[in-house]
């Protein structure tokens, strides 16, 4: 009888796409488990169609507060191992309430008493990727004999396949608004859910998309979420062609769609700039507050910009002095990134 593996998803989508490594180490490795994610329904579709998975829970099905676990128990008898990509003491206490033997995770948020397999956090010192920590807890806690961050010749695999019917729905929904898809298609992420000190300017991004319009006969789209859509109305009043506004306009899979369709994504530090690294998108992404090292791009076909300044990273949400992370960023160097995309041929 195959065992069942329960992997506990991350919460956010960036940090879901940055686990995908491991996750596909773990098919790997263990070919006979069922493996079961236990993933929040915002995060969960980054998964279908991989062949990595063989059953997705989602915790808001499993009730709320301390009796997920017991829930969990009930509907999935006889886990035998929970591997906890999370650090929240709350993912290690639903594995402890649902009874599963073996509970692996990293030693964070007081809960190593509740793990049976502990690790501790080796990437910051190490400078490495943010990839490199789910795949370190599966070699720490001898899930895995290759020690994955002093292997020079390792190379994780973060890839997603596109889906056609991600592509068809991104194509009708582009289409719906006027777009013209004979042209290169520019896609634009002006927001970020962290905080205003992940976001460029929209003045800024404004420019950069009539630019395009003007020097390559670009298509340009703007994608966010709800609540970022003031952001893109903003820019949207600042162009002087009018782009197509998709923030709020998307589910997942159609976000992962337009990302596919695209020829080159603009975007600040984000879960959608992770899901075009995934998607082998070519992207120029914009960096503030944050680390470019730890949580860049994870991709070839990526171009970061960022302005060393004294206080960057601060990797603070908001900035109490003048944003001048961001401020020396300049139109003409965003503008002449995404041009060399485009004058390129396309990949296939």
């Amino acid at each position: 009888m195959p065992r069942r593996t329960l992997i506990r998803g991350a919460n956010w989508i960036g940090d879901t796409v940055m686990s995908l490594a491991a996750v596909r180490e773990l098919r790997r490795l263990y070919p006979q488990d069922r493996i079961v994610l236990l993933a929040r329904r915002w995060v969960a579709d980054i998964f279908s169609g991989q062949g990595l998975v063989d059953e997705v829970v989602h915790p808001e099905d499993l009730g709320g507060g301390l009796t997920q676990g017991l829930s969990l128990r009930k509907r999935q008898a006889e886990i035998q191992r929970a591997v906890l990509f999370p650090n929240a003491f709350r993912a290690a206490f639903q594995a402890w309430t649902a009874r599963i033997p073996e509970r692996i995770g990293y030693d964070l948020d007081g809960r190593g008493f509740l793990l049976t397999h502990r690790a501790s956090p080796r990437i910051a010192s190490m400078r490495r990727h943010q990839v490199y920590y789910y795949l370190d807890l599966l070699f720490q806690t001898g899930l895995a004999d290759q020690d994955y961050l002093s292997d020079p010749d390792f190379r994780p695999d973060i890839g997603l396949k596109p889906s056609a019917d991600w592509i068809g729905k991104a194509q009708e929904l582009l289409e719906g608004q006027g777009a013209d898809l004979s042209r290169p298609l520019v896609v634009l992420n002006p927001g970020a859910y962290f905080g205003s000190a992940k976001r460029w300017f929209p003045q800024r991004y404004a420019q950069v998309a009539d630019l395009m319009i003007e020097r390559c006969g670009a298509e340009v789209a703007i994608v966010g979420s709800a609540g970022e859509k003031r952001i893109a109305d903003e820019i949207a009043r600042e162009m002087r062609a009018p782009p197509r506004i998709l923030s709020g306009a998307t589910d997942l899979m159609t976000l992962m769609g337009v990302l596919s369709a695209s020829r080159c994504f603009v975007t600040n530090d984000s879960g959608p700039m992770h899901l075009a690294a995934a998607l082998g998108v070519a992207q120029v992404a914009l960096f503030g507050s944050t680390d470019d090292v730890a949580t860049g791009p994870f991709s070839p076909r990526a171009t970061v910009i960022r302005k060393t300044v004294e206080c960057s990273p601060c990797l603070l949400r908001e900035c109490p002095i003048d944003l001048r992370c961001f401020s020396r960023i300049s139109v003409g160097e965003v503008a002449e990134a995404v041009s060399s995309v485009l004058q390129s041929p396309p990949q296939p």
